[in-house]
């Protein structure tokens, strides 16, 4: 043999060693992924965005610093979400913030938990903000509930409880249990 074919047969050695080397990789890359954990489809970082109800209203609007859509079971995960719904064909507004947030578009269903804040955008409003770590949304009917501790702050009034009830359209907001308040008079 000379050199030139012994340079060509190194030369295709080499190219399948690096072929095979470049599959290994793929293949130990795709083996990390955890069996049964499902890869978002979709991922938005600065997410904004706005829904309708079917007479053209806002019902809600939604942005965060992270979003993760899952296709698969229709859910979406956000990181610092800031939810703002109009319950009652939109003459009310409240702003819900969170450290991070879960919608489930089956049960059409917002979770919000850690640092959950809801404040009303009207200063006439007689509940301006409601505190709690863990908040169930219900989008259809705008039920909120929560089974956490509760802090309610309105005008002139402080009120904790244990457990929240809370029907937007009807403006009813009910503290379940062990509820304490304090007024201040002017």
């Amino acid at each position: 043999m000379n050199r030139v074919t012994l340079a060509i047969i190194a030369f295709f050695t080499a190219a399948l060693i690096l072929y095979w080397q470049v599959q290994n990789k793929r293949n130990a890359d795709a083996d990390q992924r955890l069996p049964g954990v499902v890869q978002p489809d979709y991922i938005a970082d600065d997410l904004h965005s706005v829904s309708y109800d079917e007479n053209g209203m806002i019902s809600s609007k939604v942005s965060a610093k992270h979003m993760e859509h899952y296709e698969q079971d229709d859910r979406t995960v956000f990181s610092d979400p800031v939810y703002w719904i109009f319950p009652d064909k939109g003459q009310t507004e409240w702003r819900m913030t969170a450290q991070q947030g879960l919608l489930d578009k089956h049960s059409n269903k917002v979770v919000l938990q850690n640092n959950v804040i809801i404040d009303a955008i009207s200063p006439t409003e007689p509940i301006q903000s409601i505190s709690t770590s863990y908040l169930e949304l219900d989008l259809n009917k705008m039920i909120m509930t929560s089974d956490k501790n509760i802090l309610v702050k309105g005008q002139d009034f402080d009120i904790t409880g244990l457990g929240l009830y809370a029907d937007l359209n009807a403006q009813q907001v009910k503290l379940l249990s062990q509820v304490k308040g304090t007024y201040e008079t002017k």
